[in-house]
């Protein structure tokens, strides 16, 4: 147990010590406390987007997915992600940056309330905001406090585990804003990728290897985790609706979306974008893979006890000091999600609840504390709501993907509206939860199909993709 806390002490210091140099760096502006400056250059704005995108979900959901579905886990997700994503960051993102910088926004709130010329469109944007993200944050602190809890034999409480990393993500984001996010996400993401590869190959060599691995899982049900299925969410409309969601629901993720705002250059964000599906493939398929190994090792697992898999792994698979790495990956994953996303929340209930303060200090003054709140908030959701790290993360995306006609119209078409965003995201929202609240059987609500085989998020598109459009005609901007 010593050494996978010596490793974590260690993380820990490194990152207090980024966001210390961070703000020793920083100007006393809301632009570099929330922004960066508006200076992200193309290495570091790479690694700040692929390391927020290292989450628990891809780290405990996909492997327990994987774990249940097998290999099919991968192609269910890979191939349009690592198509649909970089195109979002073209289609959204380009244009954000340019109209930011032209209207001195800071937020994405911000930015469609000055683009469509109405305060109490950057309020309905963080409600909604708010209302998914949360619950993101909170699947990223379950992630990680059970791995630490597994990693202290239970010796370290739940409670405990989660606030520690509620408390350390907080202070160094606190101490440097976005430029301690952006330099602490390139270590984190490069650990993050790094341990998966290595967990992947390591953990499978000591069992034999892959080809032991795959034909062991081939004797399986006849080979299903080795096949892809045709019913369920790999089937038809199910498959076109995840894939719809996981495609565009990255970048109507604030924290990533205010990223893209911070590039230093329209560049930067064309070359990111040309090498991020290589990033994705990378990353999903390791995760993929660990599911499987832990299929191997440890048949038998029920439900949400599969989201221990990778925890089971680096526990008691891997060598010593690969596996205590493991606990730093996992908290690395947590932490590069968990600062973005409180920087990110906070700077819009500073900027788009409350406006600006004539004062650049006291503007960062209270972004800070309104971290603190919302970090408290989270712990609190956390606590108190239980659900497994994939559903309530499939939850959250879908809600998001009911935000993205209004993120790209809002950009690229003239008329958009207010109207149209009141109504886009009002109807949106509406009809996603009335979806989930019709969906039947035993998987999560927002994985099942409803109508004509689609899933609650892909209606819930549509409807918002209607409501921005009729909105936008009946009242133009």
């Amino acid at each position: 147990m010593t050494l996978p806390f010596v490793f974590l002490g260690l993380y820990a210091l490194l990152l207090l010590v980024i966001g210390a140099v961070a703000a020793r760096r920083a100007a006393r502006s809301p632009e570099d406390y929330f922004l960066a400056g508006s200076g992200l250059g193309s290495v570091v704005l790479f690694m700040a987007l692929f390391g927020t995108n290292c989450t628990p979900f891809v780290l405990v959901g996909v492997p327990g997915l994987a774990y249940h579905d097998g290999l099919a886990v991968f192609g269910l997700n890979v191939p349009i992600v690592a198509l649909g994503i970089p195109l979002t960051f073209w289609a959204v993102g380009l244009p954000a940056r340019r109209e930011a910088r032209r209207l001195g926004a800071l937020t994405p709130a911000e930015l469609y309330s000055r683009l469509l010329d109405n305060r109490a469109v950057g309020w309905m944007l963080f409600a909604v905001f708010t209302l998914y993200t949360l619950p993101y944050m909170a699947t990223a602190v379950e992630g990680g406090a059970r791995s630490v809890v597994f990693a202290s034999d239970d010796s370290v409480t739940l409670a405990w585990a989660g606030s520690l990393i509620l408390a350390v993500a907080l202070l160094y984001t606190s101490l440097g804003g976005m430029r301690a996010t952006a330099w602490t996400n390139v270590v984190q993401g490069g650990l993050f990728l790094g341990f998966m590869v290595a967990a992947a190959w390591v953990g499978a060599r000591s069992v034999g290897g892959w080809s032991a691995v795959l034909g062991r899982l081939g004797e399986i049900d006849g080979g299903r985790l080795l096949t892809r299925p045709s019913h369920g969410l790999y089937g038809g409309g199910a498959l076109l609706s995840w894939s719809l969601v996981i495609s565009l629901t990255v970048i109507s993720f604030p924290h990533m979306l205010v990223r893209l705002i911070a590039a230093k250059s329209a560049p930067s964000i064309r070359r990111v974008a040309l090498v991020y599906p290589f990033a994705l493939v990378a990353l999903w398929l390791p995760a993929v893979l660990l599911g499987l190994l832990g299929r191997d090792l440890y048949p038998g697992l029920v439900g949400r006890e599969s989201d221990r898999v990778f925890a089971l792994i680096a526990g008691e698979v891997l060598p010593g000091a690969l596996g205590a790495l493991g606990l730093v990956a996992v908290l690395a994953a947590v932490m590069s999600t968990l600062d973005a996303q409180l920087l990110t929340l906070g700077s819009m209930l500073s900027r788009d609840v409350l406006r600006p303060a004539s004062d650049g200090r006291t503007e960062v003054r209270r972004g800070r504390l309104f971290g603190l709140l919302i970090a408290v908030a989270v712990f609190v959701l956390w606590r108190f709501v239980p659900g497994s790290i994939f559903s309530q993360a499939a939850v959250a995306f879908s809600g998001y993907v009911t935000l993205f006609p209004l993120l790209l119209l809002g950009l690229r078409w003239q008329r958009c509206s207010a109207m149209g965003a009141f109504w886009g995201m009002g109807l949106g929202n509406l009809v996603l939860w009335w979806c989930l609240g019709q969906a039947e059987g035993s998987a999560p609500a927002a994985m099942t199909p409803v109508f004509w085989g689609l899933l609650p998020a892909t209606w819930g598109f549509l409807a918002a993709l209607l409501g921005t459009v009729a909105g936008s005609y009946w009242r133009p901007r």
